[in-house]
């Protein structure tokens, strides 16, 4: 393969690439937030809530279901944001911080959820859950972050 060729396949993969993180995130965001509004996604992040000092204040305010929602429009309204890069980088830039502060505040879940090491094997080892469920928020950390300089360069040409 001759370098023009590379050059102009790397070039393809990257914009591919590119817009499979953004618009993979939006999907995530936009799909696990839905889910928030069913029982069995509520039942199901109430060991993470209720273990975190940052959230646990959520269940004094509100039951288990209404957290639950609460998370699920805010994962929504930034998958959305996020969504919007083509007409209004801007916005996206706040959609993307959001998630990034989001995503921050999942991971410190590894930190006060029981049950994340597994047992017997203890750290560096992840459960299958919730350790290995905490564990690809890594990555979405990155591709929000990702998200964020790219729009916010995009919002700079504009």
């Amino acid at each position: 393969m001759d370098y023009a060729r590379g050059s102009d396949l790397g070039h393809t993969l990257e914009s591919v690439g590119a817009k499979i993180i953004r618009y993979g995130l939006v999907i995530i965001l936009l799909w696990v937030g839905a889910l928030k509004f069913t029982a069995y996604e509520a039942e199901g992040i109430q060991g993470l809530v209720a273990n975190s000092p940052l959230m646990s204040w959520l269940y004094s305010v509100t039951s288990v279901r209404g957290a639950a929602m609460l998370i699920g429009v805010i994962e929504i309204t930034l998958g959305v944001l996020i969504a919007t890069r083509p007409v209004a980088p801007k916005v996206s830039v706040i959609g993307s911080i959001g998630a990034i502060i989001m995503f921050l505040l999942t991971l410190t879940f590894v930190l006060t959820t029981p049950g994340v090491w597994q047992p017997g094997y203890g750290f560096p080892f992840p459960s299958p859950m919730p350790g290995q469920f905490l564990a690809k928020d890594m990555m979405l950390l990155g591709a929000a972050i990702w998200t964020a300089g790219e729009a916010l360069r995009a919002a700079r040409r504009v």
